[in-house]
């Protein structure tokens, strides 16, 4: 089965699929180590992670199908969806991030009815395009698809600046348009997603930010609510901040980073490590295949 079919179905599946987000090829392999069914490749994460800048409008779509196809590498027959921001321009940009993407190994992607350049969801002064425009980029998505189970999931931010009402409106004129998935970004109450749920005619997607605007619900809330997906775009790399600027701090004060692996929950050995990696499949594979001199340089141990 294609992965994007495989994707399509649990979207239509009545248990919720909990997808954690992705900020480069280590996460996705940790995210996959863990046991879950699909990846998401977080906008902000990626943002964070490739350029060092905020989430509000910086990558380019080429550099971000790049992005994706070594997180896709990396996890093999996982699903991987993607945050595709505005399209990168209009309709006809749209286009064209649909099928860098698709090349890329991505089952679908979210697209956001901001201007462009956009800005994360839960910062404040966001500005929309007309909803006649967004139709458009999704009709053109649907278009530009080679695969008709590619999964294109709209993303709403009208609840922001026209309130809960004008965003139920867009989500059901953007699932006419041929929009597979809906995410309603920033909802404030549970009041707010139930209204949601009886008012959205298509399957939902939640996003649970840290410290957001939407309140922070387990997945089995959710489901009970009624939704089908949901991403966690921040979790994995503000975790790997916040650790990073422990241990870095603790570097400088020290001069060592010993007593740092000794703390509860940070334990992991240098076997453990490479165990995310698969490293005893790549010896398999170079006792298999790699032969004369080369065998003697190629994925030597580290030292």
């Amino acid at each position: 089965m294609r992965k994007t079919t495989l994707f399509k179905q649990m979207v239509l599946a009545p248990e919720i699929v909990q997808i954690p987000s992705a900020y480069d090829g280590l996460s996705a392999k940790v995210i996959q180590h863990a046991g879950f069914k699909a990846v998401h490749m977080t906008g902000s994460g990626s943002s964070a992670s490739i350029l060092g800048l905020p989430d509000i409008g910086f990558t380019a779509v080429s550099e971000m199908a790049e992005h994706a196809k070594n997180i896709v590498l990396a996890v093999g027959d996982l699903p991987v969806i993607a945050d595709a921001d505005t399209g990168y321009g209009n309709a006809l940009n749209v286009m064209r991030t649909i099928r860098e993407f698709e090349r890329a190994g991505i089952v679908g992607v979210h697209l956001e009815d901001q201007i462009t350049p956009k800005r994360c969801g839960h910062l404040e002064g966001k500005k929309l395009i007309s909803t006649d425009e967004m139709i458009g980029k999704i009709r053109a998505a649907a278009q530009a698809r080679e695969d008709p189970d590619f999964t294109i999931i709209a993303r709403t931010d009208a609840r922001e600046e026209f309130g809960m009402d004008e965003a139920i409106r867009r989500a059901n004129l953007y699932a006419r348009a041929g929009a597979d998935c809906i995410f309603v970004e920033s909802p404030r109450t549970i009041e707010e997603m139930r209204r949601m749920r009886e008012g959205i005619e298509a399957p939902l997607l939640a996003n649970m930010v840290e410290g957001g605007k939407t309140p922070w619900f387990t997945a089995a809330e959710l489901q009970a609510i009624g939704f089908n997906l949901v991403i966690y775009p921040l979790s994995g790399w503000m975790a790997a901040a916040s650790v990073l600027r422990q241990l870095m701090r603790e570097l400088k004060e020290t001069g060592t980073t010993q007593n740092f692996w000794k703390r509860k929950g940070l334990e992991m050995t240098f076997p453990e490590l490479f165990e995310v990696f698969d490293y005893a499949k790549y010896q398999d594979d170079e006792a298999r295949f790699v032969t004369g001199d080369g065998r003697e340089a190629a994925l030597a141990a580290p030292r």
